[in-house]
């Protein structure tokens, strides 16, 4: 795989104290969160953790590639919703690994369409082009 080198516009800047079970925060203020590991990881569940952050992200980078397919397309996708569910659990090798599944609600549109348009938009999205070959990441109408 070649990396390729971008025309950065903006770059996000965040410093996490105390990793999983402290503090997360930008270097703007508009985003500080306690993070703590989810109850099922053995944590006390009290915060946000890594995998709700990164799913909030990646839902919200794929609605506006999604719009952005759509626009191209010509087709109204109004009303739209996406919805990432990020997993994260040992990858047998001693560490662990994500998984992600996307799902959209497209009112109006039949779901050939709403499938093509997913299928597109895993192709622009920067989360998705990140994530493309490290991970499974399945994409579903709903």
């Amino acid at each position: 795989m070649t990396i390729l080198d971008i025309d950065v516009k903006y770059t996000a800047v965040a410093t996490a104290e105390n990793g999983r079970d402290g503090r997360v925060a930008t270097d703007d203020g508009k985003l500080d969160v306690v993070v703590n590991p989810p109850k099922e990881m053995g944590g006390s569940g009290a915060g946000t953790n890594p995998e709700q952050l990164f799913a909030a992200g990646y839902s919200a980078c794929f609605q506006g590639a999604l719009g952005v397919v759509a626009r191209k397309e010509n087709v109204d996708i109004s009303g739209s919703t996406v919805t990432a569910k990020v997993g994260i659990g040992s990858n047998g090798n001693g560490g662990f690994g994500l998984e992600v599944a996307l799902s959209a609600h497209i009112p109006n549109v039949d779901e050939a369409t709403a499938l093509d348009l997913l299928e597109k938009a895993h192709q622009v999205c920067p989360y998705s082009n990140a994530t493309r070959g490290n991970i499974k990441v399945d994409l579903a109408v709903v």
